[in-house]
């Protein structure tokens, strides 16, 4: 071998041992650096030199510095980043509902019922107290204030969560211009491997940026020929090499609230995900939430409804002059039960007892809720003509679909009992609460007005407590 060719043997291996040298120490330097992906040095042997008949080598030649990655599991590992960043906003919001709704604490709403039956259970042992019953008045009311103070909070948070969903779409766009550009310089610096070397910080940058959206959405990512990427949500891509596609806000409605989606802005439909932050946003904000407000919704109207049920088959420590029903119906010559209101009545009927305050007579009238679905069923007009045709009441339905009644003298008062169509319930006449949900349950002006029209006899007007006793046991 020549003396040239042992001084360029030598020049070869000593560059390639610098070059080594170079990407062991940038590896060692960016071991803790987000996104930095280990490089590689790769060796070939060098062009050899023939010599009469024989062929000697060169030494060792640097054939490319390339990144050290195992696509497969990094795919994997994108996945796992989706599923934990999904999962970490769902254990957010399950700890802030814990916060709110605050079962391990002394002011949760089981500790407000206990304080509410509680209150009902000391009318029968003081019957005759006005006191004792505006007490359960307050103790209602509070219980009301709370349900509703906590169904306003829970949509405060799944409010705040909507507008992290609206957020999500801007920095999905940010995301993939970014994957978008980087495509377009890796594929010019690389040349369709004419340097043979990876783009490698280029790469480095889009891996990064990859993981991010990995982060927010669960993505597929797919590698070609030019060194761009292709990345998929669902069947729908967002980034094909030096293309892509913008994600943008659509607004729908659920639960009273004006619920935002992320849609493909191309195809105006929804992005198909699984998994990552925004996954989580609407999970948690549709169903662990929404999800809660419905349980919440479905408690309160049945207190609402099956309290009032039992309450307005009962008689106070007086009688009513006047009363209107708090409750609307859709049209007033229409069927009770297919009239609009929020709870339905059903086929049966109630008692009217007339009072008169001076004599201490009492009559009672019995009026039938026809409502089997056979001929001609009872709509408000026909319930309103039924009470005003008892002597001593006047009754009419209104254009608002209120119906009311009252006595038409001031030595006469009114009570109802032995309800067994749930219309009084229904209608909102003689009831303690009114609303039907968790954001509008309050308790009836009218019992917060006088407490002595809490309704605890069943008998007549202050005769027993025997509707209080049902109402005490109404958890049981």
């Amino acid at each position: 071998m020549s003396l040239y060719s042992s001084i360029r043997m030598t020049s070869n291996t000593m560059r390639a041992d610098q070059i080594a040298m170079q990407v062991i120490g940038q590896n060692i330097a960016n071991a803790n650096t987000p996104g930095y992906i280990r490089e590689e040095t790769v060796l070939a042997p060098a062009p050899v030199q023939q010599l009469g008949s024989l062929l000697l080598g060169l030494g060792v030649d640097v054939k490319a510095v390339i990144q050290k990655i195992d696509t497969f599991l990094e795919e994997r590992l994108r996945g796992s980043v989706s599923d934990r960043s999904s999962a970490e906003v769902k254990e957010e919001t399950y700890g802030q509902l814990e916060g709110l709704v605050n079962e391990l604490g002394d002011m949760d709403l089981s500790t407000d019922l206990n304080n509410f039956f509680s209150a009902i259970s000391e009318i029968l042992n003081q019957p005759e107290s006005v006191s004792v019953r505006n007490l359960a008045v307050l103790q209602g009311k509070t219980l009301a204030t709370n349900i509703t103070r906590l169904s306003n909070r829970v949509s405060e948070v799944r409010n705040d969560l909507n507008d992290r969903v609206v957020d999500m779409a801007e920095r999905i766009n940010k995301l993939t211009e970014t994957i978008q550009k980087l495509n377009i310089r890796i594929a010019e610096t690389e040349g369709g491997d004419v340097s043979n070397s990876d783009a490698v910080g280029l790469r480095d940058q889009r891996l990064q940026a990859l993981e991010e959206l990995a982060e927010l959405i669960d993505i597929r990512v797919e590698e070609q020929e030019s060194g761009g990427v292709t990345v998929y949500a669902g069947g729908d891509f967002l980034v094909y090499e030096g293309t892509r596609r913008e994600v943008e806000v659509v607004y729908g409605t659920d639960r009273g609230l004006a619920t935002a989606e992320i849609h493909l802005k191309e195809t105006d439909s929804p992005l198909d995900i699984s998994a990552g932050e925004l996954a989580g946003l609407i999970t948690s904000r549709d169903d662990i939430l929404g999800g809660f407000l419905d349980q919440l919704d479905n408690f309160a109207g049945a207190l609402i409804f099956e309290f009032n049920k039992v309450f307005s088959s009962g008689q106070g420590l007086n009688g009513f002059s006047e009363l209107t029903s708090t409750y609307l119906v859709d049209e007033t010559d229409v069927p009770l039960d297919t009239a609009g209101l929020d709870f339905t009545p059903q086929n049966g009927s109630f008692d009217v007892i007339l009072y008169n305050t001076r004599t201490g007579e009492a009559k009672t009238t019995t009026i039938k809720v026809d409502l089997n679905g056979i001929n001609d069923d009872t709509t408000l007009e026909d319930l309103a003509a039924q009470l005003d045709a008892i002597d001593g009441l006047t009754a009419s339905a209104d254009a608002t679909g209120r119906i009311t009644i009252s006595a038409d003298s001031i030595d006469q008062q009114f009570a109802f009992a032995n309800d067994s169509s749930g219309v009084l319930a229904a209608l909102g006449l003689n009831t303690f609460f009114t609303g039907s949900t968790a954001r509008d349950i309050a308790v009836n002006t009218v019992v917060q007005e006088d407490p002595s029209l809490f309704a605890a006899s069943a008998g007549g007007i202050g005769v027993d407590t025997d509707i209080a006793l049902e109402l005490a046991d109404f958890l049981d």
